[in-house]
C-alpha cells in the first residue's frame, strides 16, 4: 500500500511539473481563483450575505465576516452540515432544498460555490437565488462544467464506486467530496441562458481549464491535457473545466 501511495504521489508531482510548461491560463485553479480573486471585490461593509450550500465549509470565515460587519445566512439541505461550520460563521441557518426554497429579497450578495453541480433542477435553483436577492444584488457562482471529462465519467460511474476511487486516490477528499453530481445545465452557455430567463444580467465571467482528478496517473493526465488544448481551440469557453459568474438582479 505504501508503494502505491508513493507511486501516486510521484505521478501527481510530475503532472504538476508538466502543467508549468503550459500557458498560465491552463493552470489557474478555478475554485482558488473564485475564493481569492473573483468574489472578494464584491464584498462591502454591512452587507447581508446568503451562503448557499456552504454547509460546514462556508466561503466567509468568521474573521472576514467581522472585518466587513456582514450578516451571514447559511442555506443548506443538511442541518448537520450547517452545524459543523466554524463557530460564529453564520448569524442564522436555513435547512432547505435550494430547488424549493424561496427567499424574502433581502440579500445584497448570494454566494454559491461548488453546489449547483449537485442539484437536479438548476433552473429552480436560479429562481431561488433571484428570490433571495434585493434589487441590485449579486449572485456569485462557482461550478464545475458538465462538459469536463471528469464530469462525464462522474455521470456514467455508479456513485459507490466513484466515492471509493476518489477517496482511495485522494484521501483528503473524504470529508468534503463525493456527493452525488448531476451537472444539470452546468455549462457557460446554459448558465447565460438561465440567467437571462430569470431576469439576471451577467456582469463578470471567468473560465478555467484545469482539474486535478487525473494527476494520479501522468500518462492519463498528459492525454487529458492534450484533449483540453484541442477542445478549447474548437469550443472556446465551452471547454472550461470550471467557471465563475457574477449575476446582477436589476
Amino acid at each position: 500500500m505504501t508503494f502505491i501511495r508513493t507511486l501516486i504521489d510521484w505521478n501527481v508531482k510530475v503532472s504538476r511539473t508538466f502543467d508549468r510548461t503550459l500557458p498560465e491560463k491552463y493552470h489557474i485553479d478555478g475554485n482558488r481563483y473564485f475564493c481569492e480573486h473573483f468574489a472578494p471585490p464584491y464584498l462591502g461593509l454591512g452587507m447581508s450575505v446568503y451562503d448557499v450550500g456552504g454547509g460546514k465549509q462556508p466561503y466567509l470565515t468568521p474573521d472576514l465576516k467581522h472585518r466587513f460587519q456582514l450578516t451571514v445566512t447559511g442555506v443548506d439541505i443538511d442541518q448537520n452540515e450547517l452545524n459543523r461550520a466554524p463557530a460564529g460563521t453564520y448569524d442564522r441557518t436555513i435547512c432547505a432544498d435550494i430547488t424549493y426554497f424561496r427567499g424574502q429579497a433581502e440579500a445584497d450578495l448570494v454566494i454559491c460555490q461548488a453546489l449547483l453541480e449537485h442539484v437536479k433542477h438548476v433552473d429552480n435553483a436560479f429562481a431561488a437565488m433571484v428570490s433571495m436577492l434585493k434589487p441590485g444584488g449579486r449572485a456569485l457562482i462557482f461550478v464545475p462544467s458538465r462538459n469536463a471529462l471528469y464530469a462525464r465519467l462522474n455521470l456514467l460511474l455508479p456513485q459507490a464506486l466513484k466515492k471509493r476511487l476518489l477517496h482511495a486516490i485522494y484521501p483528503k477528499t473524504r470529508s468534503a467530496q463525493g456527493f452525488p453530481s448531476y451537472y444539470d445545465h452546468c455549462t457557460p452557455r446554459d448558465f447565460r441562458r438561465l440567467a437571462n430567463q430569470h431576469g439576471l444580467t451577467v456582469e463578470q465571467e471567468s473560465f478555467h481549464y484545469i482539474s486535478s482528478y487525473f494527476q494520479f496517473c501522468f500518462p492519463l493526465y498528459l492525454l487529458w491535457r492534450l484533449w483540453i488544448l484541442g477542445f478549447h481551440a474548437v469550443a472556446d469557453e465551452q471547454a472550461a473545466e470550471t467557471f465563475c459568474m457574477a449575476l446582477v438582479k436589476p
